[in-house]
């Protein structure tokens, strides 16, 4: 019998969030909530634990929104500013939680992130969390992370860099992607629902557009998906208009249940 797996969208914006500084709202309409959007993140609920996909800068804010006091793990798509400069949002989270946290992601982010925040993985000298507490855990393919199976497989971000794509149960979640191989379609293989990358209508150089992304859902034949990841060009209104009836933008606030 398959897991009850329950997914909020914390953030489906690109990496200046919807409206980008100005205010900028592009073809968004700002009276629409939905098009309100922070950097994109996710938290995935199964077996009674909270899996946190990336640590943007608006972590605080989502983790509120969503009335999340702790997780109990941290899932790492890449190493982007816009999917982990929240990370010492992390310190009261660990101080909810008690204890570090299990930080996963290639071996290269874990590094970058290692370099970039060096007193989020080094040891608490005190009884306090004064600081985040992580501990790096290098994976690729099946792993466990809170006693949560899941499975990450590889996307193309252009331009050489690599991002993970995690899978858990039949739920999949693919942000930061340009080209996907064969073999991430077979981790693919099977799903039900899908939060998946389309940054606007146009072809871009390093994310996904509004038709290959519908064309990878079909291919995948996934029952529902969302779109993530979208920058001011795409109003939530007009697009959902354009989307066939299993395909929806998400929004940041956004519940799926599975």
């Amino acid at each position: 019998m398959a897991e009850d797996i329950k997914v909020t969208v914390l953030g489906c914006g690109g990496s200046g969030g919807v409206p980008t500084i100005g205010p900028d709202w592009g073809q968004c309409d700002p009276k629409n909530p939905k098009n309100h959007r922070k950097r994109a993140s996710i938290l995935i609920e199964t077996r009674g634990k909270r899996l946190l996909v990336d640590t943007g800068p608006d972590l605080r804010e989502q983790l509120l929104a969503a009335h999340v006091p702790y997780v109990d793990a941290i899932l790492y798509t890449h190493a982007h500013a816009d999917h982990v400069h929240g990370i010492d949002d992390l310190r009261n989270v660990c101080k909810q939680k008690g204890t570090a946290l299990e930080a996963f992601g290639t071996e290269k982010t874990l590094q970058e992130l290692q370099q970039r925040f060096p007193y989020a993985f080094e040891p608490l000298k005190a009884n306090f969390f004064y600081k985040p507490q992580l501990i790096a855990k290098p994976i690729l393919g099946a792993f466990q992370a809170a006693d949560i199976p899941v499975f990450a497989f590889t996307q193309d971000h252009g331009f050489g860099m690599v991002t993970l794509g995690f899978r858990v149960g039949d739920f999949a979640y693919s942000t930061d992607v340009k080209h996907l191989d064969d073999s991430a379609f077979e981790a693919l293989s099977g799903i039900k629902c899908w939060v998946v990358d389309c940054i606007q209508e146009a072809e871009h150089p390093t994310h996904s557009h509004f038709q290959q992304t519908l064309g990878w859902i079909e291919r995948v034949g996934v029952q529902e998906a969302y779109l993530t990841h979208m920058n001011p060009s795409l109003d939530y209104h007009e697009t959902l208009k354009k989307c066939p009836p299993h395909v929806k933008p998400a929004y940041d606030g956004l519940v799926v249940t599975l």
